[in-house]
């Protein structure tokens, strides 16, 4: 291969990551991260950290959770810088990050690993440097304010877990107007664009969402506005084979048992 100007890959690892659909079922989560209703797995992110970036550049994550993309790219022996609004989380994932750099030790000295407990939508009020790579997932819409969802329910019968990110009004997950929440959320990103390289990556995993009956199409929708900022290169399909099928409209009308999510690969043009 010509020289490799994108990652440290080889030619058998980068062919193997540009099958458009895989299969990644998640690890169990640690007890600290259990707290956080919607989380995706280190493991995952790491393959897409390590194909979109060399070691040593940086990755953001503007709504960073409990911190999966910033242990990931550690991992990766990348920096990172994280961005959350809910300040419980942030401190959870910084106590993450710190455990997780006392234990890969001296091969993560140099590498920076930030969690800012901020709004996603200032992003560049945090003077954040500039950034090789965007890794993130927003929320799916309010639906983890459905009541029907057998998790949910599940959740809610624990004290200590969380059902919601969050009370608090900036919170993207309270939203229920559906054009209000992805005008806000597009913005979100838009927003991000001087802190990305020219040519660098942004990755968002989501999916389309159920609401009353109906489908919005929230992935496609977020492809279709974002990529009148950046140019919507490619999608992923992220599959999970190791979820329980429930009997949803059995007998009277089509439901599906989604377990699929759309990563969408977007370029800084």
């Amino acid at each position: 291969m010509p020289k490799n100007k994108l990652n440290n890959l080889t030619n058998k690892e980068w062919l193997k990551f540009q099958k458009s659909w895989f299969i990644h079922n998640p690890p169990p989560r640690k007890k600290g991260v259990l707290v956080h209703p919607a989380k995706y797995p280190e493991t995952m992110a790491q393959e897409f950290i390590e194909f979109f970036t060399k070691e040593g550049e940086t990755v953001l994550d503007p709504m960073a959770g409990t911190g999966s993309t910033l242990v990931a790219a550690l991992r990766a022996g990348r920096n990172s810088y994280g961005i959350e609004l809910n300040p419980k989380y942030a401190k959870i994932a910084q106590e993450i990050i710190e455990g997780e750099r006392a234990e890969l030790g001296e091969k993560v000295e140099s590498l920076t690993s930030q969690v800012i407990n901020g709004d996603a939508l200032l992003a560049t009020n945090y003077e954040l440097p500039i950034t090789e790579y965007v890794l993130t997932s927003p929320p799916y819409w309010d639906m983890l304010h459905a009541k029907g969802a057998g998790t949910q329910k599940k959740r809610r019968e624990s004290s200590d877990l969380d059902v919601h990110y969050s009370d608090d009004p900036n919170d993207m997950g309270n939203i229920s107007n559906y054009d209000e929440f992805l005008e806000r959320l597009v913005n979100i990103y838009k927003g991000l664009q001087p802190l990305l390289r020219e040519k660098a990556y942004l990755t968002i995993i989501v999916k389309n969402v159920k609401k009353g009956g109906k489908i919005y199409p929230l992935a496609w929708d977020i492809a279709r506005e974002l990529g009148k900022t950046y140019t919507l290169k490619d999608e992923k399909i992220w599959l999970q084979d190791n979820q329980s099928l429930a009997p949803y409209g059995m007998g009277s009308a089509w439901v599906s048992n989604t377990f699929h999510h759309y990563c969408l690969q977007f370029r800084n043009e």
